[in-house]
């Protein structure tokens, strides 16, 4: 990871405190995003200056209408907004995260009649 992926995932990790998990390249669709919540189905990458390359630009584009299509929102920052200010790509992040709708409880599934707590 470059020192802003590993700035971010430390802020990243601090919001399971809030109920959100993240994964780092975790396998998604064909893809390895620096960082995603399934969760939530938001992605995060973090681009450095290649990113701005036309072949690099166009693979993106494709790589961000996969995931669109499958229902996960693409976050992009560069590692320069990373650098600058983590505080406001977090802020951003939070944001979105409040935004997005669950796509499965957080931590499991509520028991089932009978399961669960003892009812004596």
């Amino acid at each position: 990871m470059s020192v802003q992926e590993v700035r971010l995932w430390v802020r990243l990790r601090a919001l399971r405190a809030e109920g959100f998990h993240f994964r780092r390249q975790a396998p998604l669709l064909g893809y390895f995003p620096d960082f995603v919540c399934l969760a939530r189905r938001i992605v995060i990458e973090i681009d450095g200056p290649h990113h701005d390359e036309p072949e690099q630009a166009a693979h993106d584009a494709r790589r961000d209408q996969v995931l669109l299509r499958s229902g996960f929102q693409t976050l992009r920052f560069s590692t320069q907004a990373v650098h600058e200010d983590v505080g406001a790509v977090v802020d951003v992040i939070c944001r979105s995260l409040d935004a997005a709708s669950p796509t499965r409880p957080l931590r499991g599934h509520p028991p089932h009649k009978g399961e669960g707590r003892d009812m004596n």
